[in-house]
Order: C-alpha cells, then sequence, then structure tokens
C-alpha cells in the first residue's frame, strides 16, 4: 500500500525523478574524480632515484650542458637597453595588408620593373 504511492510521486514530481539524480551524479563524480587525481600525485611520491639522486636521460643532460644560455645572461644582454624609440604595432588580421597596417608604403617596396 505504501509503495504505489511513493512510486506514483516519484513519476509525478520532476525534482525527484531529474533532480535527485542529477545532484547524486554531481557529488559522486566529485568524489570519484578526487580518488582518481590522488592515484596520479601518489604515484609521483613512490619514484625511487637510483644511485641516490635523480637519474636523467643522457642526451638531454647533454644538451643542457652545451646550451650555456642561462636567464641571468639573456637579463645582463638588455638590462642596458633603452626602449624609447620602441614602437607597439599590432600584427594584421587575415583581410589586412600587414603593409599599409605597419605603415610602409607597399609602392616604395616593390623594386622597379622600368
Amino acid at each position: 500500500m505504501f509503495a504505489p504511492a511513493v512510486m506514483r510521486a516519484f513519476r509525478k514530481n520532476k525534482t525527484l525523478r531529474y533532480g535527485v539524480p542529477m545532484l547524486l551524479l554531481i557529488v559522486g563524480g566529485s568524489f570519484g574524480l578526487r580518488e582518481f587525481s590522488q592515484i596520479r600525485y601518489d604515484a609521483v611520491k613512490i619514484k625511487i632515484p637510483t644511485s641516490g639522486s635523480w637519474k636523467m636521460d643522457p642526451e638531454l643532460e647533454k644538451k643542457l650542458k652545451e646550451n650555456k644560455i642561462s636567464l641571468e645572461s639573456e637579463y645582463e644582454k638588455i638590462k642596458d637597453s633603452k626602449f624609447d624609440d620602441w614602437k607597439n604595432i599590432r600584427g594584421p588580421r587575415p583581410w589586412e595588408d600587414p603593409d599599409v597596417l605597419q605603415g610602409r608604403n607597399p609602392e616604395s617596396l616593390k623594386t622597379k620593373t622600368t
């Protein structure tokens, strides 16, 4: 006697029919996603270093040793530069002519054929 009344209410009430399952999906998905994300972070912590230190790919290590450019060296190159004559130029859109947009005269860029 109680079950048919509940089933009838479940069929008529849209909140019970659509809202409650949606909320359960959102909340349950949040907990499930948290668990799967935690597996990824736990796997990173488990990596075991070889011979007391982290082992790097030999090719990558060789490339890093060859490349002597550092952030400090690049800073030293530009720290005394003066940017007073610097001008911000917007790049052309696909339908615009880049020479006209950047202030260059396209006629002066063409070579004279006469």
